[in-house]
């Protein structure tokens, strides 16, 4: 009879080892909030332009992203939401969505993300729905 141990899949035993990576991920997004919360993109210049407002004036369901994220960074919630509040509850998301994946980590079991679909299609009509009414004239309050 063989016996596989943690070790011969790949898993790291240690919770340092399991920790390894969602620490990185985090790191990675706290150096991309802090380059945004240090270089405004409300100052022209900076970022480039979203094509999709530059050649139509429609915006985008990212328009105003960087803003949400500059105006987070700097604990201004009301303005992050109002730049973009689908991407301030991105933000948001993710952080619950990491706190569950390094406690799963910590314990030394996979997270498994198997969306259901209707979770998938309610989320792509979510974006969709913030879209359309982001660029209706009664979705000003939307505009980044």
């Amino acid at each position: 009879m063989h016996t596989v141990n943690a070790e011969s899949r790949g898993v790291t035993s240690s919770v340092p080892g399991r920790l390894a990576v969602p620490a990185g991920v985090l790191g990675a997004v706290a150096a991309a909030f802090a380059y945004v919360g240090a270089v405004d993109p409300n100052e022209p210049g900076h970022y480039p332009a979203c094509p999709l407002l530059r050649y139509t004036g429609l915006y985008c369901p990212g328009c105003g992203g960087l803003r949400s994220a500059h105006a987070f960074v700097h604990g201004d919630v009301l303005t992050a939401l109002q730049a973009n509040a689908l991407a301030t509850l991105g933000f948001l998301g993710f952080a619950a969505l990491w706190t569950v994946w390094v406690v799963y980590a910590a314990r030394g079991r996979p997270l498994r993300i198997d969306p259901r679909p209707g979770l998938v299609w309610s989320l792509g009509a979510l974006l969709l729905v913030f879209t359309v009414v982001r660029n209706l004239p009664f979705g000003g309050w939307l505009h980044p």
